[in-house]
């Protein structure tokens, strides 16, 4: 079927604004497969179904709408008191002199733009890969923008436990900056990696990761997106597990005009783990849309997926999330829940969460809940003489606290929750 003639305008005006970057054999090949399917499908619109509460003119523009960026506060860098290896990224490019050595026990990390140039690498049999599964049923055609797109990224590859987490660092200094970065992980049998990633990365960002976990491989990630109050950003993590695997990632967002995250998974291999979780605070022109897929193909997988969202003055929070248990995947234990809690009238929450299951033997719930902050609790933290304030923030970091007890690093679990008790009393001062 041909596209609608806004959709081929809007694909073909963005592809001749950027030029697709030159790359050895193997990497050519993915990105000419990307640029193909980015002109089957055509970039989305509002009037797509996944996009129907989420308008993506911004993130589909030829040209990337300016972002102001946000001044140095007084407040330590996120991840600043844990012993990590950083790679810096500032405005999509690779920072050198900022980063560490790429040199780490455990693990081979490369830069994309250097692998890139070779005829052949381990990536060629993930990069794209798992993005392309991604496509069904569902299109995600800025997934493949990416993967024709990016200029640089990082590869990956654990084979034992690293003696510290690999810290992705995102800055942005050019206000009208455009990045698109791919990442790429793969965890053999038996091994275990912890991915950090923070900061604001660009005026407007697209990042993809891809992320094999073989089994009994365990892959951590824990991701804080906030500052810069005027950026835009669409990312896409796309993970394939083995058995007895364990994919467990945590994202942290507070500001940004416009942010959506896509999660899609695929368990594989029996008795495999995927948790996902996200906590979001928006104040005023806030959009944020987490949008997550996961497929049980597999016997006696867990999986969760927890999301709070706190919202106020107009701010808009979008929960789209399905599991898909297949016939075969007996034994599925699949939990969802999505909630918001709206400190006004203006602020909504908008949900659509789903269940699709073909096997007989499975435990899944999901449920959704919009509401204010309890007047009750209210009312007997103040009559013990807690300030209404911080009565209120109190409230809110109970609310927000499922979603964090995801964390399984209690040291950083303590640190974001202290971030967002900062952040709350910024706003209420």
């Amino acid at each position: 079927m041909a596209l609608p003639d806004v959709k081929q305008e809007l694909t073909a005006a963005r592809l001749d604004a950027n030029a697709v970057p030159e790359s050895g054999a193997w990497l050519a090949a993915a990105r000419a497969d990307a640029v193909a399917r980015v002109q089957s499908m055509g970039l989305p619109t509002k009037r797509d179904e996944y996009w129907k509460y989420t308008d993506p003119t911004t993130l589909t523009s030829a040209q990337a709408p300016e972002a102001a960026v946000f001044e140095a506060s007084d407040e330590a860098p996120l991840y600043d008191t844990i012993d990590r290896l950083r790679v810096v990224f500032v405005d999509g490019v690779f920072d050198a002199e900022a980063s560490d050595d790429l040199t780490l026990e455990g693990v081979t990390i490369e830069r994309l733009s250097d692998a890139g140039r070779a005829d052949i690498h381990w990536a060629k049999d993930l990069y794209g890969v798992l993005e392309t599964k991604g496509q069904i049923p569902v299109e995600r055609p800025l997934a493949a923008l990416n993967t024709a797109l990016a200029t640089d990224g990082l590869l990956i590859h654990v084979t034992g436990t690293p003696t510290k987490p690999i810290s992705m660092i995102y800055r942005h200094k050019d206000a009208s900056s455009d990045a698109v970065l791919h990442h790429v992980v793969k965890v053999e049998a038996g091994a275990s990696v912890t991915i950090l990633e923070n900061g604001p990365a660009a005026a407007r960002f697209n990042k993809c990761m891809e992320i094999d976990v073989a089994d009994t491989g365990a892959f951590h990630h824990i991701r804080a997106q906030g500052r810069d109050h005027e950026r835009r950003a669409v990312t896409h993590m796309f993970g394939r597990l083995g058995t007895e695997s364990v994919f467990k990632s945590f994202t942290l967002t507070a500001n940004g005009v416009l942010t959506r995250n896509e999660v899609v998974l695929e368990l594989t291999g029996d008795d495999a783990q995927a948790h996902v979780a996200g906590a979001a605070l928006g104040d005023g022109a806030f959009h944020h849309d987490d949008t997550v897929f996961i497929t049980h193909d597999a016997v006696n997988c867990e999986s969760r997926q927890v999301f709070k969202k706190v919202l106020r003055n107009g701010a808009v929070g979008v929960f789209q999330g399905k599991i898909l248990v297949q016939p075969d995947a007996q034994k599925t234990d699949g939990y969802q829940i999505s909630q918001s809690l709206l400190l006004d009238d203006d602020s909504q929450f908008l949900a659509k969460p789903e269940l699709e299951i073909y096997a007989d033997d499975v435990a899944c719930s999901h449920g959704s809940t919009s509401g204010a902050i309890d007047e009750d609790a209210l009312f007997y933290l103040r009559s013990r003489g807690v300030p209404k304030g911080r009565a209120e923030d109190l409230l809110v970091l109970s609310f927000l606290a499922e979603a964090i007890d995801e964390i399984e690093d209690a040291d950083i679990a303590a640190d974001i929750l202290g971030r967002l008790e900062a952040w709350l009393e910024r706003r209420r001062g």
